[in-house]
């Protein structure tokens, strides 16, 4: 399928790996000039060349940690008008949370929700101006169903689900969509992090948690990142702009509701 948008811009952030980079892969494929992120700079580059060798499009790496003021300035500072925004960032650590302080909370709100706030304010106007654009946050299914290792995440990523809920409904009009892509175990870092949190919690092995819980999952498996990142690609689309202030489950099947 053809996506339309071909010669648009698009910021992803934390895309130097993971599913921020499978997002920015496929965006690129279709002709998307893109923005990177990442807080390492050699993963970076490698990412950069690694897209630009595939696809041929325009590649601009950004060096910062996307969640500090300073970070999110650079990152505009190289793209400040994007058509398509990736709002992305590391997840918390996982944990008891009887053992999280206010600084803590305030920490994982800033990764994961006031972050993406700050990003949306600053670009969202100009999509309204040019009628067009696409704002996908990558959050966590942990908003649809709860972890209870990942209090943090359930926490920061439900406030920023529940935000965007509102003015998703206000930016349409204007072809501007707002959506949430949810992801369940993918084959990423966050998934051994996951892992090695359960395994101290219940002290097993890592090896025995990745079996249980992929044997646990409907699918029999985790999801690939390649996945994922198509699915971002048609949200992102022209075909898309009927849909905003959805959140959309890539989980194998793990969450047995209806809604």
């Amino acid at each position: 399928m053809d996506l339309g948008i071909k010669g648009r811009t698009a910021i992803i952030c934390a895309s130097s790996q993971g599913l921020g980079k499978a997002c920015a892969m496929t965006l690129a494929q279709d002709g998307v000039n893109v923005v990177i992120n990442g807080r390492n700079q050699d993963t970076l580059d490698a990412t950069a060349n690694e897209i630009r060798d595939a696809t041929g499009v325009e590649v601009t790496a950004v060096a910062c940690d996307v969640t500090t003021e300073e970070g999110r300035a650079k990152l505009l500072a190289a793209c400040p008008d994007p058509d398509i925004l990736i709002n992305n960032a590391g997840g918390p650590p996982t944990g008891d949370f009887r053992d999280w302080d206010r600084d803590t909370w305030i920490k994982a709100l800033d990764s994961n929700m006031l972050t993406q706030i700050e990003l949306i304010k600053a670009v969202v106007d100009g999509m309204i101006e040019r009628k067009f654009g696409r704002i996908i946050n990558i959050t966590s299914g942990a908003v649809k169903a709860p972890i209870p290792v990942l209090g943090l995440s359930n926490g920061a990523r439900s406030g920023l689900t529940g935000f965007c809920a509102g003015i998703a409904r206000a930016t349409v009009k204007h072809n501007v969509t707002i959506n949430g892509l949810l992801p369940g175990p993918f084959e990423t870092n966050r998934i051994a992090e996951v892992i090695a949190g359960e395994a101290r919690a219940k002290g097993i092995s890592e090896e025995q948690s990745r079996i249980g819980r992929m044997a646990a999952n409907p699918s029999g498996r985790f999801g690939y990142p390649e996945e994922f990142g198509t699915a971002c690609g048609w949200l992102c689309s022209t075909h898309s702009g009927f849909v905003t202030g959805q959140n959309i489950l890539l989980d194998g099947g793990n969450y047995p509701g209806t809604m």
